[in-house]
């Protein structure tokens, strides 16, 4: 009989343990300028944005070349409402876009790949997932979190010889993290590395001899099932020679030892070839770990940093689709003798997906551009981006479908059959909705967000209010927060946000420089705000996580706000529809400032108080007599299926597409 969870060898921690392994594993330093930690500081750097950064000509014509193919492959041989109807991508979709050098965008030359830059990277995503929702999972989870992205920064020069050629042209690949007891906390990882070394003991790095011996099991593995090479995030135990933690490795998906035990189906993304995998005694050559023991959730992490572009790219994608729906839509159907795009109900709802889509390409491609040049730390501008984007996608895919009616909530089959234009406007709400959840949910976005967001405060004050601190360190911290916020807190008093001149060179016909100004002055808010929380909460701060999310999202505006007045300034110097983009920034920044000064009013004045008394209550069983009355359809079953080590009884799905 298999073990239950709970008598299963997974880890137990405590809180305070878990948020440790989450603090090591974050980037510590800040060795280059951010935009975004500056805003949150109370810090408007517009010259870390503005002039926006350009890609080089070179790196445009080939970007602008592979685009022109990768359109003419999406118009001629996707059919993305076949794959939603049939929940799987056609392998010759996949072998056509291996030929078309789809699955090496982002790998190097050198190792055959396309080479291109984060910018067009991203272009690309956008325009395929438009196609096809499920080829953008894909080919991101292939290259943005898959085996070419954390090789790229932290392989050997052998791993890259021996594993990019074939992830640019022939093979797929996955990243396996998650367990099914272990997702935004990683401290609770169960899947083991088992040093075998052949009688000798070391660690030294892929020059050492012997092997590790995987086991444990990994849930929602995309590209999993149709994988040729995995990264796999395993617990190395320390023992004599190696001191252990969690560690990446690059495994082969053909390996004795390893099965696919469920093809997972979901309710978009319907042709995501995403499942569970199981590693029963999986020997994998020393050679082929990732950096070094220990290092697995720094090389996942920092991977992420840019890895995350890739989301917010399909969901700038999906705004552009919403927009062009919307407009033609709303300008076929008439309701009480026009338009219904003419009624202020339905026109408001087009407005904010104009001004939005816009607002999102401009953080998109400011943030890419900023990954390109490499001048920026965009550790928070990338978290940001995934965070809005995902969230303006689904409101925006959620008004499409009101202003599209019964119409909106019907298939495209079915309009087809009918006779009508088959716009599948509920497929994108479904397709949209897991982007809010996949690679970090918003709730963990927010916490992630804000914990770099006072990395400068903790910096100098954080051993004052650690209680494991003693008395000495406590006594030094106060000290070195006395001399900070000494210099600090006066600058929030007053900037170039009250200056009415401030900011002039965004004034052509219509002035952005009012919104840029409010930007500034928000943000001097922003940091006094938070400063005056943690005065208040102290060693509480972490678990205010409504107020955390509050500013964090105060924040995201504010760089959207930034970004869409940067790129609208740069549209209207290089003479592509600076004014239509002047039009669209200044609605943004209008809708957004309504938003922001929402939130700066929540921060204070909200339920959160009353809203931990009653998740008490639910939780203790106070309520359930507001449950009765209906019947639950879920059936038995654990919670959380068992994820004890052992051999599969199941049969291996795994489906390489040769």
């Amino acid at each position: 009989m298999s073990a239950t969870p709970e008598s299963s060898s997974r880890p137990t921690v405590t809180e305070r343990e878990a948020r440790q392994v989450a603090e090591a594993a974050r980037e510590q330093d800040w060795r280059k300028p951010s935009f975004a930690k500056e805003l949150f500081l109370g810090r408007f750097r517009l010259d870390l944005i503005h002039p926006h950064p350009l890609p080089a000509g070179e790196d445009a014509e080939r970007g602008e070349a592979f685009l022109a193919k990768l359109r003419d492959f999406c118009e001629t041989r996707i059919d993305g409402a076949l794959i939603d109807r049939e929940a799987r991508i056609p392998d010759e979709v996949v072998t056509g876009l291996k030929e078309l050098g789809a699955f090496g965008m982002k790998i190097d030359t050198k190792y055959g790949g396309l080479g291109l830059t984060q910018v067009y990277y991203n272009k690309a995503l956008a325009l395929v997932g438009s196609a096809s929702p499920a080829i953008g999972a894909l080919l991101s989870a292939h290259q943005s979190i898959g085996v070419p992205q954390p090789l790229k920064m932290f392989g050997s020069q052998e791993q890259k010889d021996t594993f990019l050629p074939r992830c640019a042209r022939t093979d797929i690949s996955a990243f396996l993290l998650t367990e099914p007891d272990v997702g935004s906390d990683p401290a609770r990882l169960a899947t083991t590395a088992v040093p075998d070394d052949g009688g000798t003991s070391r660690s030294s790095g892929a020059e050492s001899g012997g092997f590790y011996v995987l086991d444990g099991v990994k849930l929602w593995t995309t590209n999993g099932v149709v994988a040729d090479l995995l990264v796999v995030m395993a617990r190395v135990p320390k023992s004599e020679g190696h001191r252990g933690g969690i560690t990446a490795f690059v495994v082969e998906a053909d390996s004795e030892g390893i099965t696919v035990e469920n093809r997972n189906a979901f309710m978009g993304l319907r042709g995501l070839e995403n499942g569970v995998t199981r590693f029963h005694r999986v020997r994998v050559p020393a050679a082929h770990r990732i950096g070094e023991e220990g290092q697995g959730l720094k090389i996942a992490l920092t991977t992420l940093n840019t890895g995350r572009l890739s989301l917010p790219a399909m969901c700038v994608g999906a705004g552009k689709w919403c927009l062009k729906i919307a407009r033609e839509w709303s300008a076929a159907r008439e309701q009480w003798g026009k338009p219904v795009a003419l009624h202020e109900a339905v026109g408001s709802k087009i407005a904010f997906i104009a001004a939005t889509t816009f607002a999102l390409e401009a953080v998109l491609d400011l943030s890419s551009q900023m990954a390109d040049e490499n001048r920026n730390d965009i550790r928070i501008e990338a978290a940001l981006a995934k965070l809005y984007g995902s969230e303006m996608a689904w409101l925006m895919a959620d008004e499409l479908v009101q202003i599209r009616g019964g119409r909106g909530f019907e298939t495209a089959d079915s309009l087809r059959e009918r006779g009508e234009r088959a716009v599948p406007a509920e497929q994108i709400l479904r397709d949209l909705r897991i982007n809010r959840i996949f690679e970090g949910s918003t709730e963990i976005m927010h916490l992630l967000i804000a914990r770099e967001a006072v990395d400068a405060h903790l910096s100098v004050a954080g051993d004052l209010i650690d209680p494991e601190k003693t008395l000495g360190d406590k006594a030094r911290a106060g000290a070195n927060a006395g001399l900070f916020y000494a210099k600090w807190l006066p600058k929030l008093v007053a900037g170039p946000g009250q200056l009415p001149g401030t900011y002039g060179e965004f004034k052509h016909g219509i002035d952005l420089s009012p919104h840029l100004r409010y930007v500034e002055r928000a943000a001097r808010r922003l940091a006094r705000s938070t400063f005056y929380a943690m005065s208040r909460w102290q060693g509480r701060m972490e678990t205010k996580q409504g107020f955390l999310g509050r500013i964090v999202d105060i924040g995201a505006e504010l760089f959207a706000m930034s970004a869409a007045c940067v790129r609208a300034e740069l549209l209207r110097t290089r003479g592509e529809n600076g004014r239509e983009a002047y039009q669209l920034a200044d609605a943004f920044c209008r809708q957004s400032r309504v938003r922001v000064e929402e939130l700066f009013g929540r921060l204070w004045t909200n339920t959160d108080d009353v809203d931990r008394r009653v998740v008490k209550g639910v939780l203790s069983g106070t309520y359930t007599w507001l449950e009765q009355g209906v019947v639950d359809p879920s059936g038995d079953g654990p919670w959380i299926a068992d994820a004890a080590p052992g051999p599969s009884s199941r049969k291996n799905r795994h489906r390489p597409i040769r």
